[in-house]
């Protein structure tokens, strides 16, 4: 079986990568208007499959149109996403140790 090819089939609205020859450690997926319903929601759940079978490690959905602002993927557990809302900080572990975000910040 033929791994996907990231550099086809994502792309990542910003990511953090330690080598150009390797998948994002740290993808963030920005939802536009029209992405969201259960099609948008079956799109997510296969890129996140996709991403984790590449070894990503964690994966930010953000979704500006709902209260679960930043659902933080990680591959270590793919099915329970930390949820940060407006007025708290998200975070990436570990894919980027220490680097944090103020959810506010997503809406200036």
């Amino acid at each position: 079986m033929t791994p996907p090819n990231l550099y086809l089939r994502f792309e990542p609205t910003a990511s953090w990568m330690v080598s150009r020859l390797c998948a994002p450690v740290f993808a963030v997926e920005v939802r536009s208007a029209g992405d969201y319903g259960r099609k948008a929601e079956e799109e997510i759940t296969q890129k996140l499959d996709d991403y984790f079978a590449t070894s990503t490690l964690v994966v930010w959905d953000v979704g500006l149109l709902r209260d679960d602002v930043v659902k933080a993927y990680r591959a270590s557990e793919p099915n329970k996403p930390m949820i940060y809302r407006r007025g708290e900080v998200a975070e990436a572990e570990p894919a980027v140790p220490g680097w944090t975000m103020a959810v506010d910040d997503l809406f200036q």
